[in-house]
Formats: C-alpha cells, structure tokens, sequence
C-alpha cells in the first residue's frame, strides 16, 4: 500500500469516486461520512466506513485508530441555496468542520491535507474570463465565504506548523452518482425531472454560464495532488469553457431523446452570472488537464441515470 488516506465526504458524489481512484491504485483508504447528503450505495467494499459528522468529538477517535498518513477532505455543505438559508449551519460544517479536521491533522501528523475548494463561488462575479488563481476573491454567497475562509486556515496551518496541503478550487462537478435530491448539480435535476417525466426549471433566463468539469477528471486531480511533490497552494480544476444553462439543458434533451420544455423561473440570489476557470497551474504543476468533454460526460451521466431507474 501507498499509504493510509481519510475522505471525509467519501460517501458522497465526488467524495466516492474519489475513493475508487485511490484504491484503484493501492492506498488503503477510510471514508467518513454522516450520510446526510451522501449514501451507502457509494461506498467502495475495499474502504472502511465509520458514519461521523466531522464536527463531532469521534472524529478524534477515528483518527487515533486509522492513523492517517494523507487526509482528504470533501465532507461540507455544498448548496448555495441552503448557505443563504442557513448560514450559521453552512458555517458551523465548512469552517468549523475544516478547524476541527486540521486540528486532528495536526494532533496525528498528516503529511499533507487535500481540501476541496469552491473556484465557482470564491472568486464572485468574475472581473475577467477564465478566472486563474490570482483573480480577486470576492465571493457573493455564504457558501463561497465559507469555503473560501476555509482556505485561509489552510494557509495558516502550514504557516505555524508546516503543514503541507493542497486546495483543489473545482468548477461545476457533474457525472454519476450525484444526487439530484441531496446535492447541488444542475444537470443530475433535468436528468431527475426528465427520468419522471416533470418539466425542469431554469432559473432566471438560462443565459447564466457555468464551467462543468466530469467528475472523474475531478477525481485524479485528487490522486495528482497527493502524489506530485508541489508547494502548498490553490489549484483551479475545471474546463476553461462557459455553457450556459439554456445550452446544457439542449444537450441533455439530444442526449436523452425528452420532447420536454424547460419552465424558467425567477433567478436565484447569490449565485454568479458567468465563471469559467483556467487551469493552466494544475497542468504545469500537477500534470492534470480535463480529458472527458461535456457531451461524452453528459451521455455517460445520462446512461448512468437511465441504469439506476431500471435498478430501482
């Protein structure tokens, strides 16, 4: 084995493929999840599974037992919706619960900490396209806050203690596994709404442009940056490309055949209007780059999508 690795979040749509990569090639993994938004029918068999919130006081127990060598951390409240209706919970999980997972790191002497970070919320209304890693943060919801001042703690902790870590500020993550139901992704809530025949929303006038990166892409941008020797910094990981949401949802309709019509509604507060990130840094850095295009990572979630419906 390479080595022992914490996900946090492991249960959930990224988290678990990323714990299918790292065992893929040979490291010994531990998932914890409080299967809030992440679920059972994600866990790899080959992981061991203890179901901890990260801001609960067993956590100190998971980490005395397994004794991690790298941690990688994706438990958080993820939806901008629920930030703006809940900030002091959105808080409490994506800060508090990144101190807690730091301090842990410190007590057992991780050697490096994954965090994942938000690239289409911390930079806010972007003052140029693509946005790189020097764009101005300026995040306009308490999800993009949170996640964000995350990273500073980060910083702060190699800073006092040398605790070397990477920030993986990811675009829009679409692909199998995501929850329509749990988890933000516009594209698993058309596939849903098609899959039963309800006509989807599109908030505002769909002109809005987003950056999908397909999440296996996502997930060895994680193996990269716990393998390649860099320093401690934040990494964009996305496609360099807008879509808009009146595009995406034309995609969908050719890759599943729907006659369906999308209904718009009134626009969200809080979400940017356009983002796309350049990734140039994890490629010079990291060796990553998107291999998977937006059409093929539609037609691999779609087929997803339709497998699961005829399982269920």
């Amino acid at each position: 084995m390479k080595g022992k690795v914490i996900v946090t979040g492991g249960a959930g749509f990224i988290g678990s493929h990323i714990v299918d990569a790292l065992i893929d090639n040979e490291y010994d993994v531990v998932v914890v999840d409080n299967l809030v938004t992440g679920s059972k029918d994600n866990l790899n068999a080959k992981a061991r599974f203890y179901q901890v919130d990260i801001t609960h006081e067993r956590m100190a127990k998971v980490f005395e037992k397994e004794k991690p060598d790298f941690v990688v951390h994706h438990a958080a409240q993820i939806n901008v919706r629920q930030s703006l209706a809940q900030p002091v919970y959105d808080a409490i999980q994506n800060i508090i619960g990144t101190i807690e997972i730091l301090e842990l790191c410190r007590d057992y002497k991780v050697k490096k900490m994954i965090y994942a970070g938000s690239g289409g919320a911390c930079y806010g209304e972007p003052q140029y396209l693509p946005c790189d890693e020097k764009h101005p943060a300026n995040p306009v919801s308490h999800y993009g806050v949170s996640k964000y001042s995350a990273e500073h703690y980060l910083f702060l902790y190699k800073h006092l203690y040398d605790m070397d870590y990477i920030v993986l500020r990811y675009s829009n993550v679409y692909g199998p596994r995501q929850d329509p139901k749990g988890e933000a992704g516009v594209i698993s809530i058309f596939l849903d709404k098609i899959k039963n025949n309800e006509r989807p929303h599109i908030f505002g006038d769909g002109n809005q442009t987003r950056d999908y990166v397909f999440v296996k892409d996502v997930a060895r941008a994680n193996l990269l940056a716990l393998e390649n020797q860099t320093q401690s910094r934040a990494f964009n990981i996305g496609t360099g490309k807008e879509t808009s949401v009146n595009q995406l949802f034309e995609m969908i309709k050719q890759s599943t055949g729907t006659d369906l019509s999308a209904a718009h509604i009134a626009a969200v507060p809080g979400e940017v209007r356009r983002i796309s990130l350049k990734c140039d840094l994890a490629k010079q850095e990291l060796g990553w780059g998107p291999e998977i295009g937006i059409e093929d990572g539609i037609r691999m979630t779609s087929e997803w999508f339709i497998k699961k419906q005829d399982n269920d």
